[in-house]
């Protein structure tokens, strides 16, 4: 199962892990684990099942964009959008910059839309859901119809009932209790 296949690859080259909380996350909080996807993201064949997995996991609610919070996001948005060539719907991308350009049109959301079009925020890693609920309000600013957020892993650190309390829903290939 490709699922399978992506864990074992996470847990190889992705996951750290340590006997004291050492690993600082972008939260600023202290771990015992860290996930950095960008050894599969940045690699053809792990960032291609991604896309794939991503791809069929946001379908079931029929966006026509996805994309999410640049850095982490950017990967996934495109290799969905490439995946979806081959696949009975087209995804378009969409990139969310951290802040609003500070000259030309001045965007925070990059990609070519329309008010009221339907898209899937993308995240690498979902700790506290904060990075994502910024992309959420910053497409929300664009007009766009947010279908949910999905991640490659859900931390389980307080991510998913901090996007839940903003009426949206947390999907995720994987969880930190699944990999370990």
């Amino acid at each position: 199962m490709e699922k399978d296949k992506l864990a074992n690859l996470i847990r190889e080259r992705c996951l750290k892990v340590s006997e004291e909380p050492v690993f600082k996350l972008s939260s600023g909080k202290l771990s015992r684990y860290y996930v950095d996807l960008k050894a599969l993201t940045f690699d053809p064949s792990g960032l291609s099942l991604i896309g794939k997995l991503i791809y069929h996991l946001i379908m079931p609610h029929n966006p026509t964009h996805a994309g999410g919070l640049t850095l982490g996001a950017d990967p996934i948005t495109y290799a969905v959008s490439i995946h979806s060539l081959g696949e009975e719907r087209i995804i378009k991308p969409i990139v969310v910059r951290k802040e609003p350009k500070d000259h030309g049109t001045g965007r925070q959301v990059e990609g070519i839309f329309k008010k009221g079009d339907r898209v899937a925020v993308l995240e690498d890693v979902v700790t506290t859901g904060g990075s994502a609920l910024k992309a959420v309000k910053a497409c929300e600013r664009e007009g766009l119809e947010v279908v949910g957020v999905f991640a490659v892993v859900d931390r389980e650190e307080g991510g998913r009932e901090n996007i839940e309390r903003e009426g949206l829903r947390l999907y995720s290939l994987l969880t930190l209790g699944e990999l370990l």
